[in-house]
């Protein structure tokens, strides 16, 4: 069974069935000793882009937004039966030529890793995806507030809703308990989780 490791703020870890490992925005927290097959980075801003951080396997693949938007278009990649697909991330904070999301494929499991963004227009079409997890920013600085959060989770409709990127030295636990989303999911950094489809 795959496993989710949430590390902190914007970042965490997938673990594949077969170890194969993919660390998403590497930033904040521990448990970036496993060495990475796949590294992803949702945009630029530096707590979300430090990929030094990440163990790497010697044919390691970093997707950045750059690659993930590479002819001006949101990409599809399949890497060894590992789906990943470029989605739609923006706000007045983050521009939509420069962030993305990705739609995570992986032993028969849907995750969504928002990035940084608010509610988009995409996001309409992701319940047709059955989304397995979805995990979304809930500062209300950069980004949208827990309400937004809640409302792009009734939108989007995955079996686990998990609120992530609060505002530096709030509790994950406190606002989650408070977070009005559907199929709520509780992390707090340090914790990992099987995750199934």
């Amino acid at each position: 069974m795959p496993k989710l490791l949430f590390q902190g703020h914007g970042s965490y870890r997938l673990t594949a069935d077969d170890g194969r490992v993919i660390y998403i925005d590497p930033y904040k927290g521990k448990g970036y000793d496993l060495p990475a097959d796949l590294i992803l980075v949702t945009h630029q801003h530096r707590d979300h882009n430090q990929i030094k951080r990440c163990a790497q396997k010697p044919d390691c693949l970093i997707i950045t937004n750059e690659e993930a938007l590479e002819g001006g278009r949101h990409n599809d990649l399949n890497i060894g039966g590992i789906l990943i697909q470029a989605v739609e991330a923006a706000n007045k904070n983050h521009d939509p030529k420069q962030c993305v999301g990705y739609i995570i494929t992986l032993d028969g499991v849907k995750v969504y890793a928002s990035g940084d963004t608010s509610q988009t227009k995409q996001m309409e079409s992701f319940a047709a995806l059955e989304l397995d997890y979805a995990l979304f920013p809930g500062d209300g600085l950069f980004n949208m507030n827990p309400d937004e959060a809640a409302e792009c989770a009734r939108i989007i409709g995955a079996k686990h809703n998990i609120l992530i990127h609060l505002k530096p030295g709030e509790s994950v636990r406190k606002k989650g308990e408070k977070w009005d989303a559907p199929n709520k999911l509780i992390i707090e950094p340090g914790q990992e989780i099987d995750i199934e489809g």
